[in-house]
């Protein structure tokens, strides 16, 4: 590690570790059904909020477990960094200046907080908490189908939920 990586705190082995969980989170946004059976969009838009959901997931499993060891609150942390370091360079590659990027990865950031945030609240709730939850959050097509979405959520938060601390920092999320 470098001088200046350890001076400004910056853990690249803990972040590149995280790598393959962050590849997993997009391999599963990108995943058909989410836009074919679903609904959402198949847009910019709706590809970051697939992301994002799928992300939030992931991030709430991993603050599950925090009034114990707090085993997963830095690699939830790498997980973020990873997530802002990808939506930078997406912006940066579509044209998006200098000056504009910290505006905009200001907002995306506040997005992921405002699903991380719905999801909280909507997931223990019922499927009507949920469907709203999406309604409100996600970017949809005009043939959306929220019942099948928030069906699709469940399982994988349920599936999510189930993996150990061990296999979720492996990415090993069936699918």
């Amino acid at each position: 590690m470098s001088l200046i990586t350890r001076l400004l705190g910056k853990d690249t082995a803990a972040r590149d570790a995280m790598r393959p969980l962050w590849h997993r989170v997009v391999e599963i946004a990108r995943e058909k059904p989410w836009y074919a059976e679903c609904g959402i969009a198949d847009t910019v838009a709706g590809r970051f909020d697939a992301v994002t959901l799928v992300l939030s997931l992931i991030l709430l499993r991993m603050e599950r477990d925090k009034g114990s060891d707090n085993t997963l609150i830095n690699p939830a942390a790498r997980l973020a960094e990873l997530f802002v370091d990808d939506m930078d360079g997406q912006l940066r590659q579509s044209g998006v200046g200098d000056l504009v990027v910290g505006k905009r990865m200001g907002k995306l950031m506040s997005v992921l907080g405002g699903r991380l945030g719905a999801l909280r609240e909507a997931l223990p709730r019922g499927d009507d908490v949920l469907v709203d939850a999406i309604q409100r959050n996600v970017t949809l097509n005009d043939r959306a189908d929220t019942t099948g979405l928030a069906r699709r959520i469940r399982v994988l938060h349920a599936q999510i939920e189930a993996l150990s601390d061990d296999d979720l920092l492996a990415a090993r999320i069936a699918r």
